[in-house]
Parts: C-alpha cells; sequence; structure tokens
C-alpha cells in the first residue's frame, strides 16, 4: 500500500475517526478482530472504504424500496426490489472493476452473508436493517413481509396479483357490490325518504245506452312519504363468506286528494293517514366466487330471505273520511311490509381500472304464495284467498370514479321488471290481476366519503324514469368497520 505522509496522516485520522466510532458501535466481533492484525493506517484505509461501501449500499437499497414503492402502488402489479431494465445496481465495484447488481430486495436473508461482490473489504457481511428498524429481511410497501418464489419477485402470491384498492374504491364496493370480506365486522346504519305522486282519472256514475257517462269525473292525486331507517349488520365468517341480517323501521304518511265535495267536480278535498312499524326483516349471505385479479373481476353471489314482519296491505279497510264528498275514501293505516316471504339470489361484478370503477348485478326474486283470510278492501267485505305476486327479474350497471383517495361519486341504472299478480279463490284456479304488471326503471347517482378507516358516508339519489318506480329516493348511509 502506498505510504501516507505524515502531514497527511493526522488529518485522515480526524476525518475517519468518526466513521471509526460508528462502524465500532455497529461492527460485529469478527470485524474487530480482523481489524487487530492491521497498522492504524491500513485500519483507517480499510474503515473508511467499509463506511463508504456500506453508505452506497444502504443508497441503493433505498432506492429500490422507492421503486417497490412505487410498484405495489399500481393495480395488481406485483412490486419487485430492481425491476427488470431499471439499471439499479450497487455502486460498489466487483472484482472485475464492475458494478455489481444488487440480489433482488426479497432474497437477503437475516443474517446471511451478502453475495460474492458485495461483502466489505474486512469480510464482514453487509446487513443493513429494513426501513422499520429490525433485520428481518425485506418488506412491502406496506410493511408487512414480502412474498417470494424461485425467481427472487416480491409479491408473487395471489394476494399481492389482487388489485390495491383505494379507501374511495374500497367505499365503492361496500355500497355497489357487496360486503368488505376482509372485514370481520360490520355496522351499516342508513335513512331514507321515498316519495311517491300519483295522479289518476276518477269516475263516479254509470254509461246510458252503453255510450253516455253520466255521474261525476274527478282526477285524483295521492302523495306519499315513505321514511325508512334501518340498520344492517354484517359479519365475516371467513374471507369469502359474509353474512348479515337488516332490520327496518318504516314511517309512511299519504295524502289523497279528490274531487266532488259539496257534490261539485271542482271542488277538492283531502285526507292524510300515517302509519309506523317495523318493516320486513330480510337477512343474507353472500360468498366471493372469484376475487378480482388484473385479468378477472371480482364475482360475488348472494341469497337473500325477506319475512312479513311488517304489516300487510291485505284485508285493510278504506273508509269514507269526508262526509261531504262520497268520493273521498283513505285506509284506516298503511301497511309497512308486503305480507310475503321472498327468496332472492343475485350475483354481482366488478372490476377496478384505477381510478373507474366498473359494476354490475342482475338478481331474481321469487315470491312464496301466501293465504288470507281477508283481502277485500270494502267495509262489511271479507274474501278469502291465496296471493301470489309476480317473480321480479332486476338488473343493472354503473361505472364510479375515485377523484380523490377518500372521495368518490358514481352513476347507475337499475330496472325491476314484474309480471302480473295472481289470486286464487279457496277452491278455485288462479286469476291474474288486471293492471298489477310493473316496470320500475331509475337512475341512480351516488357519492362517498370517507371519513376514516372505520367510518364511511355514502350519499344517494335515485330518480324514477317510469310510473311504476319512486319519483325520487334520497338517502344515507354510515357503514362503521371494526
Amino acid at each position: 500500500m502506498k505510504k501516507v505522509s505524515s502531514t497527511r496522516a493526522p488529518r485522515m485520522a480526524l476525518a475517519a475517526i468518526p466513521a471509526a466510532v460508528m462502524l465500532g458501535a455497529l461492527s460485529q466481533p469478527a470485524s474487530a478482530q480482523a481489524l487487530a492484525g492491521q497498522s492504524v493506517e491500513d485500519r483507517l484505509n480499510t474503515l473508511m472504504r467499509v463506511v463508504d461501501g456500506q453508505q452506497r449500499q444502504i443508497h441503493s437499497l433505498e432506492r429500490q424500496v422507492t421503486e417497490l414503492e412505487m410498484a405495489q402502488r399500481g393495480r395488481g402489479v406485483p412490486g419487485a426490489g430492481a425491476p427488470a431494465g431499471s439499471g439499479t445496481v450497487a455502486e460498489q465495484p466487483g472484482a472485475d472493476g464492475l458494478p455489481v447488481p444488487l440480489p433482488p430486495l426479497a432474497q437477503i436473508a437475516p443474517g446471511a452473508p451478502a453475495p460474492a461482490g458485495t461483502g466489505t473489504a474486512t469480510g464482514v457481511p453487509v446487513n443493513p436493517p429494513t426501513p422499520d428498524g429490525s433485520n428481518s429481511g425485506a418488506a412491502s410497501a406496506g410493511g408487512l413481509p414480502a412474498a417470494t418464489d424461485g425467481s427472487g419477485a416480491v409479491g408473487q402470491t395471489q394476494r399481492a396479483n389482487e388489485p390495491v384498492r383505494t379507501q374511495a374504491e374500497q367505499a365503492v364496493v361496500q355500497r355497489e357490490h357487496a360486503p368488505l370480506f376482509d372485514h370481520k365486522l360490520t355496522m351499516d346504519f342508513g335513512i331514507s325518504d321515498t316519495y311517491y305522486d300519483r295522479r289518476q282519472l276518477q269516475l263516479s256514475g254509470f254509461l246510458a245506452l252503453d255510450a253516455i257517462f253520466l255521474g261525476n269525473i274527478n282526477l285524483g292525486q295521492t302523495k306519499s312519504h315513505q321514511v325508512m331507517a334501518d340498520l344492517d349488520t354484517r359479519y365475516g365468517v371467513s374471507d369469502r363468506i359474509n353474512v348479515d341480517v337488516d332490520v327496518p323501521y318504516v314511517y309512511r304518511r299519504s295524502t289523497f286528494i279528490v274531487g266532488g265535495a259539496g257534490g261539485a267536480a271542482s271542488t277538492l278535498s283531502d285526507a292524510t293517514v300515517s302509519s309506523h312499524d317495523i318493516g320486513d326483516v330480510n337477512f343474507g349471505i353472500y360468498y366471493q366466487f372469484v376475487r378480482e385479479t388484473n385479468a378477472l373481476p371480482d364475482v360475488v353471489g348472494s341469497l337473500r330471505v325477506k319475512a312479513p314482519t311488517g304489516s300487510s296491505p291485505f284485508g285493510e279497510k278504506v273508509v269514507q273520511v269526508d262526509a261531504d264528498n262520497t268520493n273521498l275514501v283513505a285506509p284506516t293505516r298503511l301497511p309497512t311490509g308486503t305480507g310475503f316471504w321472498n327468496i332472492t339470489a343475485g350475483l354481482s361484478v366488478l372490476k377496478t381500472y384505477d381510478p373507474v370503477v366498473l359494476f354490475g348485478s342482475v338478481s331474481y326474486t321469487y315470491n312464496i304464495a301466501r293465504s288470507f283470510a281477508d283481502i277485500s278492501s270494502v267495509q262489511g267485505q271479507t274474501e278469502p284467498a291465496t296471493v301470489k305476486l309476480g317473480d321480479i327479474v332486476q338488473f343493472g350497471g354503473g361505472v364510479a370514479l375515485a377523484f380523490s383517495d377518500k372521495d368518490s361519486a358514481s352513476v347507475s341504472f337499475t330496472m325491476a321488471l314484474e309480471p302480473e299478480s295472481k289470486t286464487k279463490a279457496p277452491g278455485g284456479s288462479y286469476q291474474k290481476v288486471p293492471g298489477s304488471e310493473t316496470t320500475a326503471a331509475a337512475m341512480n347517482f351516488g357519492l362517498n366519503h370517507v371519513v376514516n378507516k372505520h367510518l364511511t358516508i355514502n350519499g344517494s339519489v335515485s330518480i324514477g324514469l317510469t310510473p311504476d318506480a319512486p319519483n325520487f329516493v334520497v338517502g344515507v348511509r354510515f357503514p362503521y368497520t371494526f
């Protein structure tokens, strides 16, 4: 080794003291024994090379961690310590004087010697600590241990291949698609207001000579609000199975307006009726058939059962409300349920293309026939019958846009088709109910905001597109995940 002059030696010694102190605190006993057999000048030079080499390798590893984090932030792109073609290499030269590529980050085993060409001049292994301060090997961008395979790539497991959704996209999944399967318990409270405004022509009289109508012609109008508050409790049985139960409470208020007061068709009178009670409790089970990957969408099936716990609309009698207007009749109370058991099987699909989320669903609802002691609405009249509502086919789809990590907006279209209902008198056969076939279509708009990792606020507005759909539905939900 070249002789160092006496004037330069003190300056080099002073410059190397901090590095020597730091290395002395971090080095293993083996490195101290290796340095003991060297001269002072050789030791100083060796220590400087060791410290310099360690700093260069730490800087290289920091760049690899940064590249890993950037790769892991992609949707379904497995991260790697040194992506192909990135040119990330260790800055310390090998035996041939050329830069030696660093091994993939996940290949550096705890306590194992560094590969050839990456050790220090004294042969002491370089095992820099991981970003979390522990010498436990590679870490993923999220701070969890990274999975490896034979090629040394990071995140090659199925979980790593799944797209990494933002909090806003997770809110869309929970609202439009299915429960979040990675959460054990979710309490979802919501409140909504459904508004109907119906007008119909009412005839009170008779036909003379099969051509001339004698009597009153009135335009009747019904305005109705239905406010529903419900609590949906969801529990994750496994990472693919989720069960839930939804308990609603319903308040209904309807105003009936009709002409004919005092015998004049142009004179209006009205009556308001309100009721509140528990609604139809429903419960269901969800199963995740396919987890979303780069090529495949998320596919979830569901099976729901609704019980007739709310008050039934059948057998409710209508009475004359205004003694001066025989046209104005109204029920004594309003129903809060359908009166039927039904079973709904559904399938929903969702695909994430950050920042866009596409989703769609289809379902079939089977209404179980039920016998009632009385279905007549006329006072003093009893009419027992078996009623079979039409089975409902519903489908829809939409798109959501996450415009920040915590906020997203969505728009979707839904349509429900229900054929005619049927009634059957005791000992008779089923007869169709005229005018009972319905087609309900609506446009839905949503806005989601993530308050924190537990609480999300989901607002929605639905606008009816057909006479059988509500005029509008406005609601807000507060899912809280544990």
